[in-house]
């Protein structure tokens, strides 16, 4: 039998960006960067920050990650499964193996769908918003 334990996950969507082709590479607009910015400085502010931090291989993704990473000086690793289309079973095999708390950087609509299988609740998910969960990794 596993023993299942309780990890922190912060479900991040990815900050601003503004429209374009490839949509795989669209940057962080101006405003994405202060979101990002400031939601890494509040992060690494947490009583219990993320250790690692997991991205979607799409570049608007990865810069919030990075910001995050940079912030809390946490360990950043790029994740396919994280890419738009993931879901809840597949975030709960990224962060399986991350051994502390993990902020898990992802697309919408899947942020509220994770969190609304989770929790039963969507937080709702602007650019660079956050919901704190409990996974049973």
């Amino acid at each position: 039998m596993t023993m299942l334990a309780a990890m922190l996950v912060f479900l991040v969507r990815h900050a601003h960006s503004d429209p374009g082709d490839p949509d795989d590479l669209r940057p962080l607009s101006a405003r994405g960067r202060d979101e990002a910015r400031a939601l890494a400085e509040r992060l690494a502010r947490h009583p219990t920050p993320p250790r690692f931090v997991l991205s979607s291989p799409l570049l608007r993704a990865t810069e919030t990650a990075e910001a995050i990473a940079e912030a809390g000086s946490a360990e950043l690793q790029i994740d396919e499964t994280l890419a738009p289309g993931t879901t809840l079973e597949r975030l709960a095999d990224a962060v399986a193996g991350a051994g502390g708390p993990v902020a898990a950087v992802c697309h919408q609509p899947d942020c509220s769908e994770i969190a609304l299988e989770l929790t039963g609740n969507d937080p709702g998910f602007p650019p660079g918003g956050v919901a704190e969960l409990s996974m049973d990794v």
